[in-house]
């Protein structure tokens, strides 16, 4: 039984931290996919194996980054609230939540005990809180709300480490990073980013961030696709376009982070083609894999 990691690290510009990274993860399960944005200054790995192993390679991964990544002199367009900022577990399947869910819990477990930072349950282990619940205002509200009692860490102390912060960790669905980068102000990203978000009456199942690229030189809107069938990227494409026109402003490129679907890949590809009724089902090696 197969489980998929896609843990968010703060940084993105070192590569000889990012490659820290990706050795230790990889050293236990298999490593798919690497995305690192200067910007964001965010890397996010994609890796899957059995629940053993992911929580290995996952244990090792945050082990690294507490050594390597200071926030104390992090900078970066996205938010965070720790050096392993997001350590989601995600059954591929339904019958695999039971899985990813005990793989969570021991991750947990040992990052608390062992690494000594303190952990968040979210997701269905937290209450249905999101990683948005934690970050707002940053690492440092955050540990004002837990001296205040608002919250508390669910595993380990109940304060920040001054340089790794905290660590979220949570069971998901698959979900797609999308990111769709617009020549404009980052007003105008806010502004569009508040439009189709689920929160602000638009897709459903979509989280979206506006946020500034200083080193590209443009402001992006950053979304998380939580149901890529009832919001479908090609059409979150055009509503930014529309939006975004409306502004004054002009896209200029889609940016994914990680891996996808086939199934939205799919659905793309057949919107832009005009191809009706196109689906997973009409690609030739997916067909070959169910054979």
């Amino acid at each position: 039984m197969l489980l998929e990691s896609v843990p968010n690290f703060s940084e993105g510009r070192d590569p000889a931290t990012i490659e820290a990274l990706r050795e230790a993860l990889g050293s236990q399960a298999r490593l798919l996919d690497v995305h690192a944005d200067a910007d964001h200054n965010r890397s996010v790995f994609t890796l899957v194996g059995t629940g053993d192993e992911l929580v290995e390679a996952l244990f090792l991964g945050i082990s690294r980054a507490r050594e390597l990544i200071d926030l104390r002199e992090h900078d970066g367009a996205h938010p965070r609230i720790g050096a392993a900022d997001v350590v989601p577990l995600v059954p591929l399947s339904d019958e695999d939540a039971d899985a990813a869910r005990v793989a969570a819990l021991a991750l947990a477990a040992r990052v608390g005990e062992e690494l000594g930072l303190p952990v968040f349950l979210y997701g269905e282990l937290g209450g249905g809180r999101g990683p948005a619940f934690f970050r707002a205002g940053g690492p440092a509200q955050l540990q004002q709300r837990i001296d205040a009692g608002e919250l508390a860490a669910d595993f380990g102390p109940q304060c920040l480490d001054e340089s790794a912060g905290g660590v979220l960790v949570g069971v998901r669905r698959a979900l797609i990073a999308f990111n769709v980068n617009v020549r404009g102000s980052l007003e105008d990203a806010r502004a569009i980013a508040a439009v189709v978000r689920e929160r602000g009456g638009g897709f459903p199942g979509v989280r979206a961030l506006g946020l500034d690229l200083p080193r590209a030189g443009i402001v992006q809107v950053s979304m998380n696709v939580e149901d890529w069938e009832a919001a479908a990227l090609h059409e979150l494409v055009a509503r930014v376009e529309q939006e975004a026109a409306a502004r004054g402003a002009e896209v200029i490129g889609s940016e994914l982070v990680g891996l996808m679907p086939a199934g939205a890949a799919a659905a793309a590809a057949g919107a832009a083609l005009r191809i009706d009724g196109f689906d997973a089902s009409r690609v030739l090696e997916l067909r070959l894999l169910d054979a």
